[in-house]
């Protein structure tokens, strides 16, 4: 049970929580936006592909 007002021991680990959580964030964050132009390329291709099909498909 926690007591009112925390005890130091309670208050640091509610602040090394709190700054785990923030890091993984901040590190999802940046390999998200590292990771962001090879996924729109594969997407861009994706698209060309299925376009490029569709029109051989629709042409014949």
């Amino acid at each position: 049970m926690w007591a009112y007002p925390p005890t130091r021991r309670q208050l640091a680990a509610t602040i090394g929580v709190f700054a785990a959580g923030a890091t993984l964030i901040a590190v999802g964050i940046h390999l998200s936006f590292a990771n962001v132009a090879s996924q729109q390329a594969r997407a861009k291709a994706r698209s060309e592909f299925v376009r490029s099909r569709l029109r051989k498909f629709l042409d014949d």
